[in-house]
């Protein structure tokens, strides 16, 4: 995700090695969703590079493989998860929790399975489980038994909020897109453990975007009081802003709790010219 072509001149030197644009979205934030683990497990070598990029206070919210997670419903397959634990090792504590997005179709009558599943990974890590079935959200029953789950497990529920962003009708090819292939669930603003995880999805707006995310100042202002550590990341449809919009959001959270500290300053990026 640092690699955005987008971000390259802004937010990014340009140009700049490949092994070297981590370093520099590091210096807009401190946190990243590690989603290409889904699709494929990196090499201990590529994560040594992170690692080496990012400070000891950077924190990676790596994806378990799809194989585990979609292909074999997290029952099975035992050599991809550890070639994936052993893949991530050099992070260190920078990959502190890691994030098993499930599919829609996995819905109440897999949670013995989720419960399994959790019980036989490693107490290394914290999880953090991402559910899409709706079920989970309009059935309280549901959502009963998969928090009793996650508790049992000291895990996470992450909430993917993209209210905001089906709040209207796409206006870009970019919204286009995401109106196809993101989940629309009922929202949910609850923590089940000091580590919370939020991921939000505005629009190409930013004023929308920044409208959108108003409920999530507050709750998160509200979970940092209680002692809790939150992450928050935000996405828009092309995630042109991002990076801005995620400091801004976090300045935002500082006008309700001033003693929050701010997000150190980036390295300045000079802009593209044409000589």
């Amino acid at each position: 995700m640092w690699s955005l072509k987008a971000w390259q001149g802004r937010f990014l030197p340009h140009p700049a090695p490949a092994h070297e644009r981590l370093r520099a979205y590091a210096g807009w934030c401190n946190a990243v969703e590690g989603n290409t683990t889904f699709y494929a497990t990196p090499t201990p070598e590529t994560t040594t590079s992170w690692a080496e990029q990012t400070g000891p206070d950077f924190r990676f919210l790596a994806k378990l493989p799809k194989v585990v997670t979609h292909e074999r419903r997290l029952t099975g397959g035992d050599a991809e998860l550890r070639t994936f634990l052993d893949a991530i090792a050099p992070l260190g504590p920078r990959a502190e929790t890691l994030w098993i997005q499930l599919p829609g179709s996995f819905g109440p009558d897999d949670v013995p399975a989720l419960a399994a599943f959790l019980r036989r990974l490693p107490d290394t890590h914290r999880y953090a489980v991402e559910v899409r079935h709706r079920d989970f959200f309009a059935d309280p029953r549901a959502a009963a038994r998969l928090e009793a789950t996650l508790n049992a497990a000291a895990a996470e529920w992450v909430p993917f909020d993209t209210t905001a962003f089906f709040a209207h009708r796409p206006t870009s090819d970019a919204e286009r897109d995401a109106w196809m292939k993101k989940p629309r669930l009922p929202l949910r603003a609850a923590a089940l453990t000091d580590r919370p995880i939020v991921r939000y999805l505005g629009r190409d707006d930013t004023d929308l975007t920044v409208q959108g995310w108003q409920r999530w100042v507050g709750v998160v202002a509200g979970w940092l009081r209680e002692g809790r550590s939150p992450t928050v990341f935000i996405h828009t449809p092309d995630n042109a802003d991002a990076p801005a919009l995620a400091r801004r959001f976090h300045d935002e959270v500082r006008t309700h709790l001033p003693q929050l500290a701010p997000l150190r300053e980036p390295a300045p990026v000079e802009p593209l010219t044409l000589f």
